[in-house]
């Protein structure tokens, strides 16, 4: 026998109880119902998550390889990548602004530092635990030997700055020509040679060429 006003009312409950007896019993079957509806709608998905773990399941069979795994270590590649770029760019950022810093303790004009880090090998500078250069005392020497005509001189005029020779003609070295090694890890050119070399590379860049 259905569940209503009817029924109710022929067991001998007062109106006013009927509605609220009705009321509770609709709230009872909607809430039944939204719930039966759910479990259906997950129940549509089974088949679904079924074929999808099917497939995961043959191509693990065809590769020996859990998916899920080969997924993750490739997010895992990705990520290692993307930090270590982003250490290597800190490292020479860190390597050029302590670099820049030697460059003016050894005197190098303002004007010419930047052009001097470009066709300068940062890469091949080392820091210790501190962040400092390793090996000032040689590095000094070297960009004094190499920079000599960028190094601004004292005279009773004041701070001037040597002009860097001008590009006669010809084509410019490259930075790796410049600094080119023999078989047995010497410089192809010595210390003076370089040096007009890399001022009349600054010297075309500054040009435009």
């Amino acid at each position: 026998m259905a569940f209503s006003r009817k029924f109710l009312s022929a067991l001998g409950i007062e109106a006013d109880k009927v509605d609220q007896i009705i009321d509770a019993h609709t709230e009872v079957t909607d809430a039944l119902k939204s719930e039966r509806d759910k479990y259906k709608a997950e129940a549509e998905k089974l088949p679904k998550v079924q074929e999808e773990l099917e497939t995961l399941k043959t191509e693990q069979a065809k590769t020996g390889k859990d998916p899920y795994k080969v997924k993750y270590e490739a997010i895992k590649e990705e990520f290692e990548a993307y930090k270590n770029e982003q250490t290597a760019k800190a490292t020479k950022a860190s390597k050029t602004d302590a670099f820049r810093s030697l460059l003016k303790e050894c005197g190098v004009s303002e004007k010419r530092i930047d052009a001097v880090i470009r066709v300068s090998d940062i890469d091949g500078l080392e820091l210790d635990d501190d962040g400092k250069l390793k090996n000032v005392a040689d590095l000094k020497k070297s960009v004094k030997e190499e920079w000599s005509d960028f190094i601004t001189t004292e005279s009773v005029k004041g701070a001037q700055t040597a002009t860097p020779p001008k590009n006669n003609g010809g084509t410019a070295m490259t930075r790796d020509e410049i600094y080119k090694k023999d078989d047995s890890g010497r410089f192809v050119y010595d210390a003076s040679q370089r040096q007009a070399a890399l001022s009349k590379l600054i010297a075309a860049e500054q040009h435009g060429g």
